[in-house]
C-alpha cells in the first residue's frame, strides 16, 4: 500500500532586530528601559500590599530610580517619549510611572512611622537641620548643577519624614517636593538658573524657619 508523503514542515526564518553592534545595543537599552518599568512597577505593588519591608523597598526603589535616569541617556535619541513608549509596548504600569517621575521612593516621598526608633528623635532633628544649613549654603556657594542639589534635597525630604513630631501636613514639605520633582525631570548635568535658585532658597529658608517653630511649638 503506497504511502503518503510526509507533511512538509513550515520553515520559519530568523529574524534580526539588529544588523550591526550598535543596533544591537540600541535595542538591549530598549529592554533595560522596559525591565526597570516593569520591575518598578511590581515592587511598588509589593511595597503598598506590605510584602516588602520599608528598608528594602527604599533600597530597591532609589536602585532602579537610579537605573533609569542612566538608562534614559542612553535611549534618549530613540526614546525621546517614555509615555509613548510604554503606550507603544502596552506597558499598563502607572505605579511605576508616577514612581519613576516623582524621583523618590515612596517612603521618602511621604512620612512611614514604621520603622522610626522613637530615641533616636535628637538624632534625626540634628541631621535634617544638617541638610537644610548644606543645601542652602551649596546654593549659596554657586552649587546649582542638579546632580549636585538633588541629592541634599532627597536627604532633606527623608530626615523631615524621620522627625515624628512634625504634622502630617507640614506646611513646607509639598514645596520642596515639587522642587524634587522637578529636579528629577531634568538632567544631571543642567543648572538652575538665577530665578530659580532665588526662588528654591526662599523656600528652603521658610522651610528653614517652619521646621525651628513646630520644634518650638512641641518642646
Amino acid at each position: 500500500m503506497p504511502t503518503s508523503p510526509p507533511e512538509e514542515q513550515p520553515v520559519y526564518g530568523v529574524v534580526k532586530l539588529f544588523q550591526n553592534l550598535s543596533e544591537r545595543e540600541r535595542y538591549e537599552n530598549m529592554a533595560e528601559l522596559y525591565a526597570i518599568i516593569v520591575t518598578m512597577e511590581q515592587l511598588e505593588r509589593a511595597y503598598v500590599r506590605d510584602w516588602v519591608p520599608q528598608t528594602e523597598y527604599t533600597s530597591a526603589c532609589s536602585k532602579l530610580i537610579a537605573q533609569y535616569k542612566s538608562i534614559l541617556n542612553l535611549v534618549g535619541n530613540d526614546v525621546p517619549n517614555v509615555q509613548r513608549f510604554m503606550a507603544q509596548y502596552r506597558l499598563n504600569c502607572p505605579a511605576a510611572w508616577k514612581r519613576l517621575q516623582t524621583g523618590v521612593p515612596l517612603t521618602v516621598e511621604h512620612a512611614t512611622l514604621s520603622d522610626h526608633d522613637p530615641s533616636k528623635s535628637a538624632k534625626y532633628v540634628a541631621e535634617t537641620v544638617q541638610n537644610f544649613i548644606t543645601l542652602i549654603d551649596s546654593l549659596k556657594l554657586n552649587r546649582h548643577a542638579v546632580d549636585e542639589i538633588h541629592p541634599i534635597l532627597s536627604d532633606l525630604m527623608q530626615s523631615l519624614n524621620n522627625v515624628t513630631t512634625l504634622p502630617v501636613d507640614f506646611e513646607s514639605k509639598p514645596k520642596l517636593l515639587d522642587w524634587l520633582i522637578k529636579l528629577n525631570q531634568m538632567r544631571a548635568s543642567d543648572e538652575l538658573d538665577q530665578d530659580q535658585v532665588r526662588q528654591l532658597l526662599f523656600d528652603l529658608e521658610n522651610a528653614h524657619h517652619a521646621f525651628y517653630r513646630c520644634l518650638s511649638q512641641n518642646s
